[in-house]
């Protein structure tokens, strides 16, 4: 499928990127609103491109959310009294009551009261996935409602002060458990269900670094728990640049590294392993690695599942000049407390 859309073009470039990340994640960094970025991610999804779109939530906070009637429209305005002059039907024209049901307004419409200047319709939400939000009112095929008041009998005037119950000292409302469980909507406290709110993320005991060889302890971006091992790096390996049909500009060299990484959790890791293998060099910069694979050292496959050891070489294309002295592994673009560092320089 040809992308010719810009914007489309622009999301699954942030996202072969990212490999992983939340919607609004997404969203921040292309600049754009978030449902309009996951209505296109929706559609791009159904196009046929590699791209899985899917939802994260925390079971009990949901059904707490809906048994506290989270969501529920509210009751539809009542219509106002009808004057008296209007209940009170000429002599000669008294009408026949109507046997059962509520007594319809003089002169409001057979339908429920619409909003005013709303259209018939549902308001349209621009870059919804799933279709219109329903306007939050009275819906246009309810019945008519009753008219609420005083009935037709002789008016009851209500009792002297002294005679009436002292009232109820006003309790605060309970919290609500959607805000307590997920806090603001569009906050980054809605991307994560398994912790509390005001939990900081976990630091790691030890500094996460080795040397070539070493296997280091770290966890992915849902709470995998995986074990990176770096194996070899060979610098330079233009040889085997050369071998599988790439060319190297003057003043380029060519490095290979293998790694391999095994999931010691339950949960899958289902990014590509080597996404944010990076170089390090003497000055701090970090090399990211190039589009191209080897024949003969074949690549990373995306995934690896629950006890599943799985390994897989990486291209890198320098100046030739440039020295390397650390190989560095993130689950992220951003290297945070889940990196893992090796120092290679001798």
């Amino acid at each position: 499928m040809a992308v010719t859309d810009p914007l489309d073009a622009r999301l699954l470039a942030a996202l072969a990127e990212l490999g992983k990340a939340a919607v609004h994640e997404v969203a921040a960094k292309v600049g754009m609103d978030p449902r309009d970025v996951a209505y296109r991610l929706v559609n791009l999804s159904a196009s046929g491109l590699p791209l899985l779109v899917g939802v994260e939530s925390d079971p009990n906070g949901l059904r707490a959310a809906l048994a506290g009637g989270w969501g529920a429209p509210p009751q539809p305005p009542q219509p106002p009294h009808p004057h008296p002059q209007q209940q009170t039907p000429h002599p000669q024209q008294q009408p026949h009551p109507q046997p059962g049901g509520p007594q319809a307004v003089h002169g409001a419409p057979s339908g429920a009261y619409p909003v005013q200047g709303a259209p018939s319709g549902a308001y349209p939400v621009h870059g919804a996935p799933s279709g219109a939000y329903p306007v939050q009112g009275p819906h246009p095929g309810h019945a008519a409602h009753a008219a609420q008041g005083t009935p037709s009998g002789r008016y009851q005037p209500p009792p002297p002060a002294q005679q009436r119950p002292p009232l109820a000292p006003q309790q605060p409302p309970p919290p609500d458990p959607v805000m307590t469980t997920w806090g603001p909507p569009q906050s980054a406290l809605w991307a994560r269900g398994d912790q509390p709110p005001s939990a900081p993320p976990p630091a790691p005991a030890t500094p996460r670094t080795g040397r070539s060889g070493d296997v280091l302890q770290t966890e992915g971006l849902e709470g995998e728990r995986l074990a990176v091992q770096l194996l070899e790096v060979q610098d330079p390996a233009d040889y085997l640049f050369g071998a599988a049909g790439y060319r190297l500009d003057e003043g380029e060299r060519a490095v290979v590294v293998h790694t391999e990484i095994t999931n010691r959790g339950p949960i899958p890791f289902a990014s590509l392993p080597d996404n944010y293998l990076e170089l390090i060099t003497t000055d701090g910069a970090a090399i990211a690695k190039a589009p191209v694979s080897l024949s003969s050292r074949p690549p990373h496959k995306i995934g690896v599942a629950p006890g599943e050891t799985t390994g897989g070489h990486t291209v890198y294309v320098l100046p030739d000049a440039t020295r390397v002295v650390s190989v560095r592994w993130s689950p992220r673009p951003e290297p945070d407390e889940r990196s893992l560092l090796w120092s290679i320089d001798d």
